[in-house]
């Protein structure tokens, strides 16, 4: 499966397509079982031409497993979901309950997370803002055993039931691309721009909006830590956009009449000659 938006755009890493299936592919790269990881380590792969499962025994943490799609993990976050209430506001170090997590995640030797458990993450105002966010959060549990994210080029779409598709993207990418999901609509905000974690970005919230019948975009890599992670394996100045299947097959379609082949768009990428 291809993408013209990707090629005309020039995108520097390949599109990922996420996709739910009951069998697990062969030869993918797999988080162990019940041990930690981050999903946009598994995107960085995936972008550089690899293949990632999980499932809900290997989700990574507690945040890709609800992003992933696998029900409330928030509820196995050490200590609760009271304890991850703490975690992304202001800390845990005034709970009862979180200090003695707090000191079994210290002698766990689990340095920066055992920090941030007690201290806080300090993304949210308060605990109670958290609880919030997490109630209107569209949590989810996906109707299959995997949750599998490939390279778009690698999908057949008679076969591979793709859900998302992702792009990585600079700038003046996320420019055209903001401008292209909302070219066939009669209306203007078809991009959504959320705070929520890296992988809820690329799953979770594009899953919503695949219930809609005009679906939007989700741009991702607001998320801090997301930034921290992906940067060390990417660059540093990337964001996240992704359609679910029906939005990308809409913008796909889209293309030959847009700007994408008028002067500005190609002054910006260069690709313009002023006429003699």
């Amino acid at each position: 499966m291809q993408s013209r938006i990707a090629s005309i755009l020039k995108l520097k890493y390949q599109p990922a397509a996420l996709t739910w299936s009951d069998e697990k592919p062969s030869g993918a790269i797999e988080f162990k079982a019940d041990r930690w990881g981050c999903v946009m380590f598994s995107l960085a792969s995936v972008v550089k031409g690899k293949t990632a499962v999980f499932s809900r025994q290997t989700y990574g943490c507690w945040g890709g497993g609800v992003g992933l799609g696998f029900g409330n993990k928030y509820q196995d976050f050490p200590g609760g979901e009271e304890c991850f209430y703490n975690f992304l506001s202001s800390g845990n170090k005034n709970s009862e309950q979180g200090r003695a997590v707090g000191e079994k995640i210290r002698e766990a030797g689990l340095g920066e997370f055992g920090d941030d458990f007690m201290e806080g993450e300090r993304y949210i105002k308060t605990p109670d803002h958290v609880r919030s966010f997490v109630e209107s959060l569209p949590i989810t549990e996906v109707p299959a055993k995997y949750v599998v994210l490939k390279p778009l080029q690698e999908i057949q779409e008679e076969t591979d039931n793709v859900q998302v598709v992702t792009f990585l993207v600079d700038a003046d990418q996320l420019c055209a691309l903001v401008v292209l999901a909302n070219y066939g609509r009669h209306s203007f905000e078809n991009v959504s721009i959320p705070f929520v974690a890296g992988c809820q970005a690329i799953a979770l919230l594009p899953y919503a909006e695949a219930l809609k019948e005009e679906p939007r975009a989700v741009v991702g890599l607001m998320d801090p830590s997301a930034r921290k992670h992906l940067r060390r394996m990417l660059d540093r100045n990337l964001m996240s956009f992704s359609m679910p299947l029906a939005l990308f097959r809409e913008m796909e379609n889209n293309v030959d009449d847009s700007f994408l082949f008028r002067n500005t768009w190609q002054a910006i990428t260069g690709d313009w000659k002023e006429k003699k």
